[in-house]
């Protein structure tokens, strides 16, 4: 029975370029040295690959990786009948009508805390438009930003993805503290 995946395709002339380089130098992972635009393109697919390897071996609910050649991403399709999953930003403030949005939060939270110990990667980009609600179950995705946790950035991204999380949930009555997720994630 043929499996429906996801196909992703970084266009090198329409690539943010310049948004890549915060999130790639610094990343031991990679020899950076006199690298061409196309071959950073590439480059960019190969770790997102890579950062979804890591995040998927260490249990955290992401797409499934399957292959990458140059700068095309071949990954589990989450969804059902050729209808993708939804993002947390496209359901909105239904949210609370489809899932307990308490579970959910703490759902996420379990997520981000495998990704940071077992994978040792921050998102660097979490926030509602970078979780799927694939059978009431979160996941994250977009991961080709994610840093190693010893990159130099990498304490700065996480904070951030933390806040855009309490931010998000905290317009359903939740009551989070940053300080509190952080300290939940991190101990």
């Amino acid at each position: 029975k043929p499996v429906p995946v996801a196909i992703k395709i970084y266009r090198t002339e329409t690539s943010e370029f310049y948004k890549m380089d915060e999130y790639i130098f610094g990343d031991k992972r990679f020899d950076l040295r006199r690298i061409s635009r196309k071959d950073l393109i590439d480059l960019w697919a190969e770790k997102e690959f890579r950062n979804l390897q890591r995040a998927y071996t260490s249990g955290v609910n992401v797409p499934k990786p399957i292959v990458h050649f140059k700068n095309i991403l071949i990954m589990e399709f989450l969804g059902e009948d050729e209808i993708p999953s939804p993002s947390l930003f496209e359901i909105g403030k239904d949210l609370p009508e489809v899932v307990d949005c308490e579970r959910l939060f703490d759902e996420i939270v379990r997520n981000v805390k495998l990704l940071y110990k077992n994978a040792e990667l921050v998102h660097s980009d979490l926030s509602e438009y970078n979780i799927l609600l694939h059978r009431e179950e979160p996941y994250l995705i977009d991961m080709g930003q994610a840093v190693l946790t010893d990159h130099p950035n990498a304490e700065t991204y996480f904070e951030r993805d933390l806040r855009n999380l309490v931010r998000f949930f905290n317009k359903f009555g939740l009551k989070k503290e940053i300080s509190e997720v952080l300290e939940e994630i991190v101990s």
